[in-house]
């Protein structure tokens, strides 16, 4: 089993280390623009990403990109992957569950108590946070972000880089849109567009553009 090295050093990737514990996976250092005080785990610091002694030590072994925000960590996915030419591998904590039915991409994460179900497809680099469910035949568009607590019932499609809030609940079969921020404890129960900010019970739009880059 390959060491992992985590690229992106805070709050987040506390938990994606305690995921690859639960996994008995070794993570021996990470990656950020500057050396963290923080720094719990005692792990070596490799440098920026973008240094080559980083991305040897990234090629050299596997990495997880343990950044929160949705549009950052795309980016550096993309520019990772085309520079090492490998993928991030997924962290998927040994207490979630996840149906042998569902299909995951590439640098998932799956928090501990988080539940995805038969048929459910989770794009490349999402974050599937504490205790949140993913029911059956649900689209999550790659880089999106359901929260701790977050439902999803079945056939609901989640668009790339959208954020769904902790403890929200989307009925069935709602179509989320792209770039979708959905706030803590909203209910959606109408389809929200691309770049809509949706919050209360039931869920209102209160921001909508109209074009998104």
């Amino acid at each position: 089993m390959n060491k992992i090295v985590l690229v992106g050093y805070s709050g987040h990737s506390f938990v994606v280390y305690d995921i690859f514990q639960s996994q008995n996976q070794q993570v021996i250092g990470y990656c950020d623009n500057e050396t963290k005080e923080n720094n719990p785990f005692n792990l070596s610091y490799f440098g920026s990403e973008n240094t080559e002694k980083a991305l040897n030590c990234l090629l050299a072994n596997d990495f997880f990109i343990s950044v929160g925000n949705n549009e950052i960590r795309e980016k550096m996915y993309i520019t990772l992957t085309k520079k090492i030419g490998k993928p991030p591998i997924s962290a998927i904590h040994n207490r979630s569950v996840v149906s042998k039915y569902a299909q995951l991409g590439n640098g998932v994460m799956v928090s501990m108590g988080a539940i995805i179900n038969p048929f459910a497809q989770i794009g490349d680099g999402v974050i599937c946070n504490t205790g949140c469910i993913v029911e059956h035949e649900c689209l999550v568009g790659s880089f999106a972000h359901i929260a701790p607590g977050a439902v999803l019932a079945g056939n609901v499609i989640v668009g790339e880089k959208s954020f769904i809030g902790a403890n929200s609940v989307v009925k069935q079969g709602i179509k989320i849109g792209n770039n979708v921020t959905i706030g803590a404890g909203t209910v959606v129960l109408k389809d929200v567009p691309d770049g809509a900010t949706v919050v209360g019970n039931p869920g209102r739009i209160i921001t909508k553009f109209n074009s998104i880059k």
